[in-house]
């Protein structure tokens, strides 16, 4: 139930800043082991705080870890524009990337659509993104057109546009944007235009912004799978290997269960 400004204590506002310095400290210690290996497949963002997800060698003492940021980032929310995939699927797949980025491009075109045919066609995996923009100005537009597009039902269509090759600068001024919408069948160009620039696409960046802060996330593209971290375009079959092995897990440990819990259940607005 949420609890109002004016009635929670010191100690509890405390204790929740506690467990989020701890979550990240944990997912840093994930992290330093293998993080730069994995660099070349990823863009660095400036001056974030935190550290980068990474692949991590470890399997079952992290496993709670894992579940833990499983649940704080897997929205599994009805209708949600920015996800493909069955809400109640076992394995859940959250994407951090920026449109100016050109390892979250290749992740778009080689793999995504390898995980797609293989893992959510099937309801095995649900894939959402978020916009975590690190290079100012235009990726913040490129971000808001994109969830623009998807108050149309065109998230995917302008998404797949936008990194059909890698646009940076002057080629996602709004006037581009809009034509990239066209060609992304979005109907009402008018009302896209004003969804660019409205305060609720800056309230929908901003909240998934400060949820990769939370988590440490300085470079793109970084995924969480089930909450188990990985930066950077690796290849496809690394993320075969991931969800695969997510979805074991799940089985294991009843989450295709859990999965359907939580696609039934709404979050308390905030």
């Amino acid at each position: 139930m949420p609890t109002s400004a004016s009635s929670a204590s010191p100690t509890r506002k405390i204790a929740a800043i506690g467990a989020v310095i701890a979550l990240v400290v944990a997912l840093v210690a994930i992290g330093v082991a293998v993080g730069k290996a994995v660099e070349g497949g990823s863009d660095r963002a400036a001056d974030t705080p935190g550290a980068a997800a990474s692949v991590s060698p470890r399997q079952d003492d992290d496993q709670q870890l894992y579940d833990q940021l499983a649940r704080q980032t897997s929205r599994r929310t009805d209708g949600d524009p920015l996800a493909v995939g069955k809400k109640d699927a076992p394995v859940v797949l959250v994407e951090y990337a920026d449109y100016q980025c050109s390892f979250c491009g290749r992740f778009t075109r080689e793999t995504q659509p390898e995980l797609i045919k293989k893992f959510v066609d099937d309801g095995t995996l649900r894939i959402e993104f978020r916009n975590f923009t690190i290079y100012g100005a235009d990726s913040e537009r490129a971000a808001r057109a994109s969830w623009a597009a998807g108050q149309q039902g065109r998230f995917w269509q302008m998404h797949d546009e936008l990194y059909a090759k890698t646009n940076k600068g002057s080629a996602l001024a709004e006037d581009k944007l809009v034509e990239m919408a066209r060609k992304s069948g979005v109907a009402d160009l008018d009302k896209f235009r004003s969804d660019i620039n409205s305060p609720a696409a800056a309230a929908a960046l901003k909240k998934d912004q400060e949820e990769g802060y939370r988590l440490g996330v300085q470079s793109t593209p970084s995924f969480l799978v089930n909450g188990r971290p990985v930066a950077g375009a690796q290849p496809t079959g690394v993320f075969e290997q991931a969800v695969s092995q997510a979805a074991e897990q799940a089985e294991k440990s009843g989450g295709a269960d859990k999965g359907r819990q939580a696609g039934k259940a709404e979050e308390p607005a905030k």
